[in-house]
């Protein structure tokens, strides 16, 4: 990828992963997505802040060439995850001299992950500053969003904000600068359910910190950076503590035909009574999106046929999910069919037990649903209208 300045003596010289498909053989990545990485050029010392992923060594190297850099300093490392830090290690035998900076976590890990001695590593603490010569790097300890080593780096002269993972999205694009502002934020929207949703109050947290800044820039570790950071932290905000929406988030399977009756049937039972509705047949659904749906959805009901003793596999793995992203549902219910027995509510109710949220009484019936169901599942209706009206969401 070309060499790009964001400020005088600061450069965009990460790369673009075009045709990446899945993050962590779990999150889905339509668009691809792009590795991050900035030069910060001072009058007296030069530092890189993270790397990229260790397929990309050659393109990297070639990036940092095309900067007419000199050598580097130090390198900068917010997060040691591999999409991170993977080429890290060709820069310590490229300078030899290099420096190591990182947060007493990300050390651990770097020796973990890495096997780097602790003698090229100096590490940081919230607060403390590195002198470049004309620019001050100021050191910002946030873990939690999303591991435990996550640090952000300031530029103080130029009042860029390089901020790791949060504020990124996972796409592939040419651009430095966010410019279609409808597309990101929906891609944004679903980075921040699949990544940072699980840490919210950490994230509001720092997003109240950050109001201490002038910000002129942020500069993310995925996706474009942003020149309007109000923009960012305003939709953060939103999805952090903003109010839910009316609407039912309807995640289910069916093996024989049951259960997807009596999910049609609440869906349009939900639609008569004006409160928003999304089944996802998770068989075909694009779990992205679907996550991107929790964000702000008062109401998740999992439906499942019972596969032997249990809830279909699909099911009980978008139950998982569902149960470590911690949404900020405020009502989940369980609805399907059994042919002969078995656990299955208990199952999920087990593997949901981090959700913060009042269960409805299920609708688990055996068989094809009767007009006494169809009467149960409008009941249902009814409930979680009540609900959301006594929560004031409608």
């Amino acid at each position: 990828m070309a060499v790009r300045e964001i400020k005088e003596g600061i450069y965009s010289v990460g790369v673009i992963d075009w045709d990446r498909q899945v993050f962590d053989e779990l999150v889905p990545l339509p668009e691809g997505t792009t590795y991050s990485s900035y030069l910060v050029k001072g009058s007296e010392k030069t530092a890189l802040i993270d790397t990229v992923d260790a397929e990309f060594e050659e393109e990297f190297i070639t990036n940092l060439a095309r900067s007419e850099l000199d050598g580097i300093d130090y390198i900068i490392v917010n997060h040691t995850e591999q999409d991170h830090s993977g080429a890290l290690m060709v820069f310590l035998e490229l300078f030899p001299g290099v420096k190591i900076i990182t947060s007493a976590r990300g050390a651990d890990l770097l020796e973990v992950l890495h096997q780097i001695p602790k003698f090229r590593i100096q590490v940081v603490e919230d607060g403390d500053t590195l002198s470049l010569g004309d620019k001050t790097l100021e050191f910002m300890i946030t873990p939690w969003v999303h591991w435990p080593d996550t640090m952000m780096t300031y530029v103080r002269e130029d009042k860029v904000l390089f901020s790791c993972d949060l504020f990124g999205a996972h796409y592939a694009c040419s651009d430095l600068f966010v410019s279609e502002k409808c597309r990101h934020t929906l891609l944004a929207k679903r980075y921040f359910a699949e990544i940072m949703m699980p840490f919210r109050s950490k994230v509001t947290e720092y997003i109240e910190r950050l109001s201490g800044y002038e910000i002129s820039f942020i500069a993310p570790s995925h996706g474009p950076c942003y020149d309007d950071p109000a923009y960012i932290l305003d939709l953060y905000t939103e999805w952090c503590t903003g109010d839910l929406k009316n609407k039912v988030i309807i995640p289910y399977i069916s093996m024989h035909g049951s259960t997807k009756k009596m999910v049609m049937y609440l869906t349009e039972a939900l639609i008569r009574r004006n409160v928003g509705v999304r089944p996802y047949d998770v068989g075909r659904a694009d779990t992205g999106q679907l996550a991107m749906d929790l964000v702000d959805a008062a109401t998740i009901i999992i439906a499942t046929p019972t596969v032997l003793t249990g809830p279909h596999p699909r099911i009980a793995n978008i139950a998982f999910i569902a149960n470590i992203i911690k949404p900020k549902a405020k009502f989940v219910g369980i609805i399907g069919s059994y042919g002969w027995g078995g656990k299955t509510l208990k199952d999920l109710a087990n593997i949901m037990n981090k959700l913060e949220a009042e269960m409805f009484e299920p609708v688990y019936i055996k068989g094809l649903p009767s007009e006494d169901v169809y009467k149960s599942l409008e009941d249902l209706a009814d409930e979680i209208l009540k609900k959301h009206k006594d929560e004031k969401i409608v």
